[in-house]
């Protein structure tokens, strides 16, 4: 997983339309379908809404030129955490629908509801809906962009500093897991050989997670007392320069824009 760290910023240095627009203008359409989705009521005029984004979402990434199988696989890593929530939804009844009917009754006497199946998939059309925008958006967007483009539109400047360390320091713990990782491999190590003891490996292991994080910190350490000779103190802040978006950004912009608020208001009036 830590490897996919720098599988996703490669992704971000495509060429492609998408990818050439400015952060804001991605942040701010992604953050628009997400606060459409959620302030949607939990009805069935999900499904349609639902639908009408993931078709744009499609698009989007067609535009984009990224492979399908990079959003499957990015998606099967995230899914499970929502799956593990909206799973036990079909077990419980809640306050969105008066009346539930069983459909199913299991020991210990647990009882499927059929409302409750109809609201665990809303739910799971909102989770997909929302996790797509923010895969879009992470897949064609620069870590340093983003941060960017969240500073020119008001992010405090402490919080772009910190979460320009946050993201320096990413990478640099994802370095060092690599050449750790690289060192056992040389010695022909692997933590899921059975002909091994497990509780030898689970040393070895307990071994390796220990060097990373101590690498990490002396790295961590010398980075700082790099940013102390160069000046840094408590007054500073990373320098984001002003950038006004294009005649083309700000088409583009109003279109998503204008997509989002439609197609909920159509749903409502149409039902």
């Amino acid at each position: 997983m830590i490897e996919e760290i720098f599988y996703i910023e490669k992704s971000a240095y495509r060429s492609s339309f998408i990818h050439a627009l400015d952060a804001r203008v991605k942040i701010i359409l992604a953050f628009g379908i997400i606060l459409a989705m959620v302030a949607l009521p939990y009805s069935p005029l999900i499904f349609p809404v639902g639908g009408v984004f993931f078709a744009c979402f499609a698009f989007l990434w067609g535009l984009s030129g990224l492979p399908i199988a990079t959003y499957v696989k990015r998606l099967a890593m995230v899914l499970p955490f929502g799956i593990a929530i909206i799973f036990f939804q079909i077990f419980f009844t809640n306050r969105y629908y008066p009346l539930f009917h069983v459909i199913a009754t299991l020991p210990f006497n647990i009882h499927v509801y059929a409302e409750s199946v109809e609201f665990a998939i809303i739910l799971l059309v909102k989770f997909v809906v929302c996790v797509s925008a923010i895969i879009l958006l992470s897949s064609s967007t620069k870590l340093q962009d983003i941060l960017e483009g969240a500073g020119r539109m008001g992010l405090p400047a402490e919080f772009t500093l910190v979460l320009a360390m946050m993201i320096r320091y990413l990478f640099v713990f994802g370095y060092i897991y690599r050449k750790v990782n690289e060192s056992l491999a040389t010695r022909c190590f692997d933590p899921f050989n059975p002909s091994l003891s497990y509780a030898y490996r689970l040393r070895q292991v307990g071994y390796t997670i220990g060097t990373i994080f101590i690498r990490s910190y002396e790295q961590g350490e010398r980075v700082y007392t790099s940013m102390l000779c160069r000046g840094y103190s408590k007054n500073s802040h990373i320098f984001v320069s002003k950038k006004p978006l294009l005649k083309s950004e700000w088409a583009f912009l109003s279109a998503g824009l204008a997509v989002i608020v439609a197609v909920p208001l159509w749903a409502v009036l149409v039902k």
